[in-house]
């Protein structure tokens, strides 16, 4: 490390703690050329996550932009900003878990819609028909009906209909 003072490469460390935030190592050090003390920090170097767009654009990843893309999509709906600050931060862990430099925006809408799919469904079909794209009814509709579950056939529905007016053919009970 060169002196900031004499610019000479020749010099002692004094002391040396982690900073205040646990993110850094202060180092103390002292010149042997010129006696004189200064101050250093050694962080890890990090490399920004950078979000390829559909265009192949590049941009920062914000943490902040995939929060306000959920509080849209639940906009008016029964859902908390706790809820969607505790999906965005499993998200951003899991970009980060799989993404060294770059991450497809294909993925983080993936994310998202998996993370709205499980808070409110409304909130999902919104996210969605941004998302993808939907050009017409038709794919609202497949959107829809890839979250209904499994109905059982119409004939065993028509038996608890009929159960509960009292008979199978829409019998009546004899009155006494």
């Amino acid at each position: 490390m060169r002196c900031p003072f004499c610019k000479v490469d020749d010099d002692k460390v004094i002391d040396s703690r982690a900073s205040s935030d646990g993110f850094a190592i202060r180092r103390r050090r002292e010149c042997l050329a010129c006696g004189r003390r200064f101050t250093t920090y050694e962080r890890i170097e990090e490399s920004p996550l950078r979000v390829v767009k559909k265009d192949g654009r590049r941009e920062p990843f914000e943490r902040r932009k995939i929060l306000l893309g959920m509080i849209k999509a639940c906009e008016k709906r029964p859902v908390s900003i706790g809820a969607l600050e505790e999906a965005t931060e499993h998200i951003e862990n899991r970009v980060l878990e799989k993404y060294d430099t770059e991450v497809p925006t294909s993925y983080l809408g993936q994310l998202v819609m998996e993370a709205l799919k499980e808070i409110d469904q409304v909130a999902y079909v919104r996210f969605a028909s941004v998302y993808r794209e939907f050009q017409d009814i038709t794919d609202f509709a497949d959107a829809l009906k890839a979250m209904l579950p499994r109905e059982q056939p119409v004939r065993s529905r028509g038996k608890k209909k009929a159960a509960r007016r009292g008979g199978a053919k829409g019998g009546s009970k004899k009155r006494s």
